[in-house]
């Protein structure tokens, strides 16, 4: 915090997946999910546009190597997991919040989402 600010330390506090304490046990995927999704709601306007940024990267890297993989890609992540829901439940919080990113990433998933309906 001392070489970058408070503002930067908000920043990456809002957008990192808190780690559980020493014993503790990771919170499951999706309940740990929907808590990003309800917090994601009261960020700053800071917080929301690195974290779109980051969604938007991650979600464009998922559609360049689903491209490829095809459903093989989905082994990469938690079994519990649900990319989809979560990419498009992020579009509609980022919408709902006026996030400037939210209609590329909206454009993003429903790319996906029509590959992903086509392979399957």
């Amino acid at each position: 915090m001392d070489r970058f600010g408070e503002r930067v330390a908000n920043i990456v506090r809002d957008c990192s997946d808190a780690e559980p304490e020493p014993g503790q046990e990771k919170e499951a995927w999706r309940p740990r999910k929907e808590r990003y999704l309800s917090e994601l709601r009261n960020y700053s306007n800071d917080s929301l546009l690195v974290s779109g940024a980051d969604k938007l990267h991650n979600a464009r890297a998922i559609l360049a190597d689903y491209r490829i993989l095809g459903e093989a890609l989905w082994l990469r992540f938690n079994s519990d997991s649900d990319q989809l829901w979560y990419y498009r439940a992020l579009v509609g919080v980022f919408r709902e919040v006026g996030t400037p990113l939210a209609d590329e990433l909206d454009r993003v998933v429903s790319e996906l989402e029509v590959l992903v309906k086509q392979r399957r």
